[in-house]
Order: C-alpha cells, then sequence, then structure tokens
C-alpha cells in the first residue's frame, strides 16, 4: 500500500505567500512605505511652496487685479503646484517660481521672481502671462513692491 503525502500549505501557497510575506514583513509593507512615503513628502514640498510669503503674496495681487479679472474671469483660481526654486537662510533669501492659473475666460502662468533681505521681500518681477496671447500682465504697477 502506498502513502500519498498531501502538499503542505506552503507548497501549495508559495507563489503569492513569498511576495507578501516572504520578507519577513512582507514586500508588500515595504513597497506601501516607499509609495507613501514619497507621496507624504511629495505633499509636505507643495503645501511649504503654496503657504510661502511669495507665492501668497503673488496669489493675493493676481486674484485682486482688474486686468487679470477682466482677461481670465472673475473666477480666476490657481491649479497644480508651483514650479521653481525658493530658497531661505534666516533672514535673506531669493524665490524663481511660477504657478499656473485658470479663469472661465481662459489660462495663464503667474511668474514671482524676488529676494528676502533682512526679513523684508523685494520683488523684482511679478506678473502674469496669458496662455492664448502671451500677454503680460505686471502685478507691480499698481502695488507696493514691498511685502
Amino acid at each position: 500500500m502506498e502513502v500519498i503525502q498531501e502538499k503542505n500549505w506552503f507548497q501549495r501557497n508559495w507563489m503569492w505567500a513569498v511576495p507578501v510575506g516572504g520578507c519577513g514583513c512582507g514586500c508588500i509593507v515595504i513597497i506601501l512605505f516607499f509609495v507613501f512615503g514619497i507621496g507624504a513628502a511629495f505633499f509636505g514640498f507643495s503645501k511649504f511652496f503654496n503657504e510661502s510669503t511669495p507665492i501668497q503674496y503673488a496669489k493675493e495681487q493676481t486674484f485682486n487685479n482688474p486686468e487679470v479679472l477682466f482677461k481670465l474671469g472673475n473666477d480666476v483660481k490657481s491649479t497644480g503646484i508651483p514650479s521653481g526654486n525658493i530658497s531661505t537662510n534666516g533672514n535673506n533669501g531669493e524665490v524663481d517660481m511660477s504657478f499656473a492659473i485658470k479663469g472661465s475666460n481662459g489660462e495663464g502662468t503667474v511668474i514671482v521672481k524676488g529676494i528676502k533681505s533682512d526679513g523684508i521681500w523685494v520683488y523684482e518681477d511679478l506678473y502674469v502671462v496669458t496662455k492664448e496671447t502671451k500677454e503680460q500682465i505686471n502685478l507691480l504697477e499698481k502695488s507696493t513692491e514691498i511685502y
């Protein structure tokens, strides 16, 4: 009489058990850690840029500028994440960033460039470039340049 030995659980399920739990704590956990870690870092940097003084000032000037509202619509809002560079070192720093805006009548890009000296931001460039006509709307003309 022949005894047939049935496969154990691991022999039957090794193809999915190894990737899920074969690394001790599981490869899936490690993969999820990297995915969520990178995502958290991305959103952290995004929040940092959006809440920076130069971007807040640029948004304030953009959303209150009559010419921008006329050309792009009264419902202008920022879209996406600011791109560029901002660096601060105590009371000094530099900014060279842009962010997209969109309204019911069109789209554009806000450009902000400036330096921070002794805790005060001085803006060299602050303007909107409309997407359709490539027209530049200067946001510094009727506003103070120091913030």
